[in-house]
């Protein structure tokens, strides 16, 4: 039973001490690592090895780094990097280092690196006995008037006796004070002087003990102590007031004489040290002095203890305070401060949108710290006053327009309310975003261009060109052509196409003058805003005139088709005689419609002479008899393209020798000539009937175009109706210039219009457009 119990107390030990040691390991990983040594050990002492206690490998100390970091500049140990010894740099002395604390503890750290390691070690130092109590002085003399009554408790380093108690007050890390009490009267007839002997005595081991000499004289009776003239004292004093200005002038008096009477005056003993920076006192006159920089902000008011003491023997002290209020001065600039900005702000913004908050603060007070804020330059933006004191928000007064001005540099003033007033200023920068507010403007209004015909399918004709105020994808623009009513077939039937990127316009067929002298269609540029944004412009094609067509001989004309005919006449006509007409047409307009004709080929020059204008065909003699019978005659019909095209006829001239045949002949050429006559009176009414129409119309729309403003869409007149040997003339109008296609009888050495391939004059304009007369 005993053995049993035997093993079972052991089983228990065992499992305390298994606890223990975990307690003990898990001490030594988290807890900090602490060392004890006594002061005034020698350099070289060791510590302890800390390698060992915080389980480090001692071969990797020096390659990490091992070292120690103290928390002040001195260092009182080192580390050993080859075993992780800590060693004591230099002697310790405990009064110096920790003065009168109770324990005085050293904290290292033991830094180590790569990787970063931070161990806490601290070293406490323990006291040794190595210095002896000790007195400020080996003597010291207190002058007790005789007339103080028992209680007395003083200060100071003192023995007992009959007159006197001892009383030791703890105070802690201050040490114990001696208190003398007086425990009666002092008599200064029986004894003039007491002379005590204090010992101190510490608690060491061996102990060690200092003495003092103290005197105690016995003076004469001062039985009145200071009296101030006045129950408070309070004064008004302005900040930043020059150094040496009196501030008040305190007044105490003492029944006593001589020197008992006599007063001096000082700071009392438990003024701070700030106020004995600022402040002093004169000992003789008790004039409280200036002495350093007021600031109100720093302390609004004082309250200066002022002793006024008497000289007796025994001197009797009276302390009162001097409340002094300090005025504050306007010497403090508002400061601003932005705490909330947006650094962009859209162009459609509302009217009251935020854009930033500031606040603004001053050190002074009242009016001094009274600030108003406002802007330096006229902008879009006016300063709200918050809720808050001091808080401002900038918020848009007025519309916003980043394509006027996108940026904005503002400058914020505030200004204190002090005389004089004082201010500062802040500049902040506001960016104005865009927004899709602007459509695409075209450089023109509408287009005009002048296309010549022929053109080569696939080229780039012209373009049409916008541009938006807006920036990124709100100016990017994109061209398509608006394809609807009667324009939409003129587009398709040339195929035209836009590149949506550029403007450029293209046709993917040729044109052809004939077929088409003008068409009209839209363009609409849109922007890639959101929403986008679009406009459209109408742009005028005129065809210009090629001499694409050669002339068409209408007559003479065989059976066969050929341009070949044959005329008789008579061997007996005359001189002048109208043999025939050649007649020819021509598609082209202009300079490329004019015919001329010449004689290409004639057996006989003498005989036939041709009218280039005409293409009438005369005698230039009359025949004789060695005349041949048969003459050939070929004619050349030719435009006056710069490029010239032709076409030949041929026409023969036979020669008739009976009477019968020249009695038909004459008849035949009577009536022909006849009928030639009529036809060149008809056509001449018809030629001035249209000429006179033409005219009406030109009045009439010059008229109409002097009644309204000008119209840059392009009106036509007519075209005239001609054979085929009159060239014609065709007028237009197109924006504000007037053109004319010229016809035969107009001189070759007239202008001719830029570009129109010698088809257009250009006709001197007198009536002013509206862009002239502004």
């Amino acid at each position: 039973m005993e053995q049993k119990r035997h093993g079972a107390s052991r089983e228990q030990w065992r499992g305390i001490a298994f606890i223990v040691l975990l307690i003990l390991q898990w001490s030594r990983a988290s807890a900090q690592i602490r060392y004890s040594i006594a002061e005034e050990v020698k350099e070289g002492t060791v510590v302890g090895n800390i390698a060992k206690d915080l389980g480090l490998e001692t071969n990797a100390l020096k390659e990490r780094g091992c070292r120690i970091v103290e928390g002040s500049t001195e260092s009182f140990f080192h580390v050993n990097q080859n075993d992780g010894i800590l060693y004591v740099g230099r002697i310790i002395d405990r009064e110096k280092v920790c003065e009168r604390s109770s324990v005085c503890l050293i904290n290292l750290k033991t830094v180590l690196e790569n990787p970063l390691e931070i161990h806490y070690v601290t070293v406490e130092v323990l006291d040794v006995n190595d210095h002896s109590p000790s007195f400020s002085t080996k003597e010291s003399r207190l002058e007790i008037s005789e007339s103080v009554l028992p209680g007395l408790r003083l200060h100071l380093q003192a023995a007992p006796n009959d007159h006197f108690r001892l009383e030791v007050k703890d105070r802690g890390k201050d040490g114990k004070i001696p208190i003398l009490v007086l425990l009666k009267t002092l008599d200064r007839e029986k004894k003039k002087s007491h002379k005590l002997l204090l010992t101190a005595i510490d608690g060491g081991k061996p102990s060690k003990s200092g003495t003092t000499q103290l005197f105690v004289d016995v003076l004469d009776v001062n039985d009145n102590m200071p009296v101030f003239n006045e129950e408070t004292y309070s004064v008004r004093l302005e900040e930043n007031a020059p150094i040496g200005t009196t501030i008040i002038q305190v007044n105490a008096s003492d029944l006593d004489e001589g020197s008992n009477g006599e007063i001096i005056y000082s700071l009392g003993k438990n003024v701070n040290s700030r106020i004995r920076e600022l402040f002093r006192v004169d000992s003789n006159t008790g004039e409280i002095i200036v002495q350093d920089l007021i600031d109100f902000e720093s302390e609004e008011s004082y309250q200066i203890d002022i002793q006024a003491s008497d000289k007796g023997s025994a001197p009797l002290r009276t302390d009162k305070s001097v409340s002094v209020n300090i005025v504050d001065l306007n010497d403090n600039t508002p400061q601003i401060e932005v705490t909330s900005f947006s650094r962009a702000i859209p162009e459609d913004a509302r009217l009251g949108t935020t854009v930033a908050l500031i606040s603004v603060f001053d050190k002074d007070s009242g009016l001094n710290g009274k600030v108003i804020c406002s802007f330096n330059e006229d902008v879009p933006f006016t300063l709200s006053p918050s809720t808050q004191d001091n808080m401002y928000s900038i918020v848009t007064k007025s519309p916003l327009d980043r394509e006027k001005q996108s940026i904005y540099d503002v400058t914020i003033v505030a200004k204190d309310a002090g005389v004089p007033s004082l201010s500062s200023e802040k500049g902040i920068t506001i960016v104005i975003s865009d927004v899709n507010d602007n459509s695409p403007e075209f450089s023109a209004s509408p287009y005009t261009y002048y296309v010549t015909e022929n053109n080569s399918p696939g080229a780039s004709l012209f373009s049409v060109r916008a541009s938006d105020h807006d920036e990124g994808d709100n100016s990017r623009i994109l061209y398509h052509m608006l394809r609807d009513g009667k324009e939409n077939t003129k587009i398709n039937s040339f195929n035209l196409n836009i590149n949506s990127d550029n403007g450029d316009i293209m046709a993917l067929k040729i044109f052809d003058f004939e077929t088409l002298k003008t068409f009209q269609f839209h363009v609409v540029a849109s922007d890639s805003g959101t929403p986008s944004l679009s406009s459209n412009v109408t742009v005028n094609v005129f065809i210009l005139d090629q001499n694409d067509n050669a002339p068409v001989i209408l007559y003479p004309v065989s059976s066969n088709g050929s341009a070949e005919g044959v005329e008789e006449i008579p061997r007996n006509v005359n001189a002048g005689h109208l043999v025939t007409k050649v007649r020819a047409y021509d598609a082209d307009i202009g300079y490329n419609g004019w015919l001329l004709f010449s004689l290409q080929e004639v057996t006989d020059h003498s005989l036939f002479g041709l009218d280039r204008y005409t293409g009438q065909i005369r005698t230039l003699r009359s025949f004789t008899e060695t005349d041949e019978a048969e003459h050939k005659l070929v004619i050349l019909v030719k435009d006056n393209g710069n490029v010239s095209l032709s076409a030949t006829a041929t026409v023969i001239v036979k020669l008739v020798e009976p009477k019968e045949a020249f009695a038909a002949s004459d008849v035949k050429s009577s009536a022909k000539a006849d009928e030639e006559n009529n036809v060149t009176f008809y056509l001449m009414i018809t030629l001035g009937s249209v000429s006179a129409l033409f005219l009406i119309s030109i009045i009439v729309l010059i008229a109409m175009q002097c009644s309204k403003s000008t119209d840059y869409t392009s009106k036509y007149l007519q075209e005239p109706n001609y054979d085929g040997t009159l060239c014609h003339s065709i007028q237009y109008r197109s924006g504000d210039k007037r053109y004319m296609l010229v016809g035969p009888r107009m001189s070759i050495g007239s202008t001719i219009v830029p570009g129109s391939h010698a088809n257009t004059l250009v006709l001197p304009d007198r009536r002013r457009t509206s862009e002239e007369e502004r």
